[in-house]
């Protein structure tokens, strides 16, 4: 599928969809359009749907391109296509249920970069267990002047501790300007009691270490020049950025993983544009590479007690 004009109706796994403006620049920086959007998704599909799969979406919209007004979506858009899935999911904000766009499959993939949803932003958890993560994140944020080149260096301090606890973690740039990292589970877990103390545990256990690389606080005169270990994602009333989603930036980059051997090649180089991806980069890494991140997909393993 390859659409080229305004309007084009095609069909997508035998549900027909009608795309429009698809010669609209997205991002004008670089020329993308709309239409390259879609392709991109059309393209990444394979990898990106296991990670979509089952889980709340919520849509970050930019319908004039990156340098204008965006709005969230968590709603799923009530003229939606009959065969889009959607959950119900109780939200505090709203005091009641939000239906939620569910992303299992390649049509209903089409349909949201046709909105242009540029990125995309999942729950920790499935709609069908709400309350139970599947996953345990990280997002290492650079104060400036720190960079990915610091987060780099963190990560992999945070990679030696969860060796001690026979963890494995999987990396992936927040295609902005950090790093995250993801411990799988994908059993029994919670976020009360469980996770988010755990990663709140682990964050403040980094700031005692490296106290000079490393904060835990969202205080923002705390941060220059070191990485905040933001632990606050761990929240079943907050998403995070889809891995191989774009980001809108001036360039299309995309959300991406990345082996622990780039990761200690950037740290070394000091050099952050070696972890910076574009769309037919990540598309040509997956040809090459598959999922890197698919073990957090089918990794099953238990937060152990954090001591010291």
């Amino acid at each position: 599928m390859t659409p080229t004009a305004p309007g084009t109706r095609v069909e997508v796994d035998g549900r027909e969809l009608s795309l429009s403006n698809l010669d609209k620049v997205l991002y004008p920086k670089t020329g993308f359009t709309k239409g390259e959007v879609i392709s991109y998704y059309r393209q990444i599909a394979p990898v990106i749907l296991p990670h979509l799969s089952g889980r709340p979406l919520t849509l970050k919209r930019y319908p004039n391109g990156v340098d204008q007004q965006f709005f969230y979506e968590k709603r799923c858009p009530k003229h939606r296509p009959p065969w889009v899935r959607v959950a119900e999911i109780y939200s505090r904000h709203n005091r009641g249920d939000v239906a939620y766009c569910v992303c299992s499959d390649l049509p209903t993939l089409v349909w949201v970069a046709n909105l242009a949803s540029l990125e995309l932003h999942t729950s920790l958890s499935r709609a069908d267990h709400i309350e139970q993560p599947t996953m345990l994140v990280f997002d290492l944020d650079p104060g400036p002047p720190a960079t990915v080149v610091e987060c780099c260096r963190v990560a992999l301090r945070l990679r030696e501790l969860f060796e001690q606890m026979d963890l494995a973690a999987s990396a992936k740039t927040s295609g902005s300007k950090g790093l995250q990292l993801y411990v799988p589970l994908n059993g029994p877990a919670s976020y009360d009691g469980g996770t988010k103390d755990f990663a709140l545990a682990v964050a403040q256990l980094m700031e005692k270490r490296i106290p000079d690389e490393v904060v835990s606080s969202m205080k923002k005169e705390l941060r220059p020049g070191k990485v905040l270990i933001d632990w606050s994602q761990n929240d079943q009333h907050k998403t995070t950025v889809c891995v191989y989603s774009l980001r809108a930036k001036d360039r299309p980059t995309v959300s991406t993983p990345v082996t622990w051997e780039e990761v200690e090649r950037c740290a070394e180089a000091g050099d952050p544009e070696l972890l910076v991806f574009e769309a037919s980069d990540v598309v040509a890494r997956v040809a090459k590479f598959g999922d890197l991140f698919a073990a957090v997909n089918e990794v099953r393993q238990r937060l152990p007690e954090l001591t010291g």
